[in-house]
């Protein structure tokens, strides 16, 4: 993994006065191609590296220049360790790493500091794991990781749409980058017909090939502002289905937390029953009618007709459907 070895050359820099590209390709086992692209890489995040030319010359760092644990203040350290390997870490492989960086983190502080850090961990846990997995499979995440990070074009099939394996087609790109939504990975990528980023869901990737040709990264992209706007683009497209209802003020916290559905409006100040006058925006009728459904005798559709219609006759449905006064079971 490129994160790691990283550290090694910083390491083996901070050991070392000078070593060549030749020899660190050797002991990392990768190619002096890849050393320098680790190189621009270290320098890119402000590591001072340069080359000195000559029989003796090599890669160095800039004299004097140190890792140094001891410039953290405390606040600092404490924002890192409260951090908790999340699901990328683990679906890139690096979750052992973050575990075994810490470790040497503590190891380097002084008593003081390590006191401090395990009273902390001692007393808040992170949990980033949501309550509802995905449960998507992404096996070709870590040679999308390492497309992304060398700088390298991708061979892909892919399947648009609803993922069927019947619509799977190849595609060359040049990755761009990688996001983590909620718990899907999206890869950011530059297809090789077209001058424009287009977003590719990790899961509909049903196979993958590295190529040795060098990925083209458009000198302007930033990936954060990309994603950004690509979700604003995908939010206005959505479905509007604008619903009128009166709504108890015990259930908005729940309704806010509610997928597909979104408050527009809605009245700060309840009538003599609790009740709230609001504007929900839902995407279609179907989705309103399954969602008010779910909040019963608590939420009341005023408008537009075709909904209450909706709801009034799934209502009668499920009454029908206990009114009986016994089940009726499936023969065996």
């Amino acid at each position: 993994m490129r994160a790691d070895r990283l550290l090694q050359i910083m390491l083996l820099l901070q050991t070392r006065q000078t070593i060549s590209a030749k020899e660190l390709a050797q002991r990392l086992e990768v190619s002096e191609r890849t050393i320098f692209r680790d190189m621009e890489a270290l320098s890119a995040a402000g590591v001072p590296v340069y080359a000195e030319r000559g029989a003796q010359g090599g890669w160095r760092l800039a004299e004097g220049y140190r890792t140094d644990w001891a410039g953290f203040r405390k606040d600092e350290l404490l924002s890192l360790l409260a951090a908790k390997p999340h699901r990328h870490l683990t679906d890139l492989g690096l979750a052992g790493h973050f575990e075994a960086a810490l470790l040497k983190l503590l190891a380097g502080l002084t008593p003081a500091l390590r006191r401090d850090a395990d009273y902390m961990r001692q007393r808040l846990y992170v949990d980033a794991a949501g309550w509802h997995p995905s449960g998507e499979e992404v096996p070709w995440l870590p040679l999308l990781q390492e497309a992304v990070w060398e700088g390298r074009k991708l061979r892909l099939l892919y399947a648009s749409g609803s993922g069927n394996e019947h619509s799977a087609g190849e595609r060359v790109v040049h990755p761009l980058g990688l996001v983590l939504k909620g718990s899907l990975w999206y890869l950011a990528a530059l297809p090789d017909d077209d001058r424009q980023p287009r977003t590719y869901r990790v899961s509909r990737i049903r196979w993958a090939e590295l190529l040795e040709d060098t990925a083209e990264r458009p000198q302007d992209f930033d990936l954060a502002s990309y994603w950004h706007r690509s979700v604003e683009r995908f939010r206005s497209g959505l479905p509007s289905y604008p619903v009128r209802a009166r709504v108890q003020g015990t259930v908005r916290s729940r309704l806010e937390q509610t997928r597909f559905v979104s408050i527009a409006e809605w009245s700060e100040r309840p009538d003599s029953g609790g009740w709230h006058e609001a504007l929900l925006q839902f995407n279609t009728l179907e989705s309103a009618c399954d969602i008010a459904l779910s909040f019963g005798a608590r939420l009341q559709v005023l408008e537009p007709a075709e909904l209450r219609a909706a709801l009034r006759d799934a209502a009668l449905a499920v009454a029908d459907l206990y009114g009986e006064t016994e089940p009726q079971r499936s023969a065996d």
